[in-house]
């Protein structure tokens, strides 16, 4: 299935376009921005909420920017007040790019394709968090899955330098909870979840904001 032929899936000039700068920034966004910057940057979009981003580090402030149309487009996380971590949204969020290859609203496996042949080539070196989500520690990014209306697309996170370190790795790495929470990367017949069904988290209070 092309990613053209996903439906509700926001395609064409109406998408903005970011270029993935491995562990400097994406787009107009660069890490260790403060809130106030990020605002001014992001084009067409306005806050539209603020929430803790994970339970075990208060400090991660999530904020989510969208649309006018109130509809999700990017996540910006911030520690100390300083951008550490982008999430871009598939249905609405900017067609992400690495070396020209779109990163955003993907087939998952068409992408992952992408990686293990880069791997393969010397080009960067990919691993797997326990949750098997693909990723490279050494470019800040995790590609996750997002669910839209007839399937998954794919979900680009990326984090700065100084964040980088094991970021793949969902169990020690500093990308928030929250973002790990949901469709895990999907394999041939599996649609398994995290957390499974009956399993006991250790978040206390704390609910995944999406």
């Amino acid at each position: 299935m092309a990613a053209a032929e996903i439906r509700g899936v926001v395609k064409g000039p109406t998408r903005l376009d970011w270029e993935l700068m491995p562990l400097v920034g994406v787009g107009p966004l660069c890490f260790g921005m403060r809130i106030t910057e990020v605002a001014a940057v992001l084009p067409g979009m306005t806050e539209l909420r603020r929430f803790q981003a994970d339970p075990s580090f208060r400090e991660a402030l999530g904020v989510e920017f969208g649309t006018g149309r109130a509809e999700s487009a990017v996540y910006a996380y911030f520690i100390d007040g300083r951008l550490f971590c982008v999430a871009v949204d598939a249905v609405h969020g900017p067609q992400v790019t690495l070396w020209g290859r779109e990163l955003t609203a993907c087939v998952p496996a068409d992408l992952e394709r992408f990686f293990l042949h880069a791997h393969a080539c010397g080009l960067l070196d990919v691993s797997y968090g326990p949750r098997g989500n693909p990723g490279a520690n050494g470019l800040g990014l995790v590609v996750r899955v997002q669910e839209v209306a007839n399937g998954v697309v794919t979900r680009p996170v990326m984090v700065g330098r100084t964040w980088a370190d094991r970021c793949t790795d969902d169990w020690e790495g500093t990308i928030p909870e929250c973002e790990w929470v949901g469709r895990l990367w999907p394999h041939p017949g599996e649609t398994a979840s995290w957390p499974p069904p009956g399993h006991k988290t250790h978040w206390g209070g704390w609910r995944p904001p999406f």
